[in-house]
């Protein structure tokens, strides 16, 4: 009498499986890496949820009216980088908190940019948290 079974089980396995999911990956991968852009300017963006990590030296706060605050005093347009370089004077790395307000053009933070740019400030974007 015969007991064996007719069907044997073979300890295989299928590696066609394994290789569409790795395909499928370096597909996807290679597809979005171009999104990634880590040339790109470091900024926060309005409305986002992290906060900022580096210390307040001086902070330039832009109203939607045009008005310029340096650490909440009002200051005129012209007089901004010479505010700057009294309140930032002896640090060991200058940073400025730039904070407009919704609806303030662009050109008017581009100011500030161009003014922390030739003094070799470090500029931080605030927002408001979500």
């Amino acid at each position: 009498m015969n007991l064996r079974g007719r069907n044997k089980v073979k300890a295989e396995f299928s590696m066609s499986s394994m290789t569409d999911i790795v395909f499928l990956l370096l597909v996807f991968f290679l597809l979005t890496s171009p999104t990634i852009t880590p040339e790109a300017l470091e900024m926060i963006l309005p409305k986002a949820k992290g906060k900022t990590t580096h210390q307040q030296k001086a902070s330039v706060s832009i109203t939607k009216d045009g008005a310029y605050y340096v650490n909440k005093e009002r200051v005129s347009e012209y007089t901004i980088e010479k505010e700057l370089k009294s309140v930032l004077a002896n640090q060991s790395e200058p940073t400025i908190i730039l904070r407009a307000e919704e609806g303030v053009p662009i050109e008017d933070a581009v100011f500030v940019m161009e003014i922390a740019n030739k003094n070799n400030y470090k500029v931080v974007l605030a927002v408001r948290p979500n």
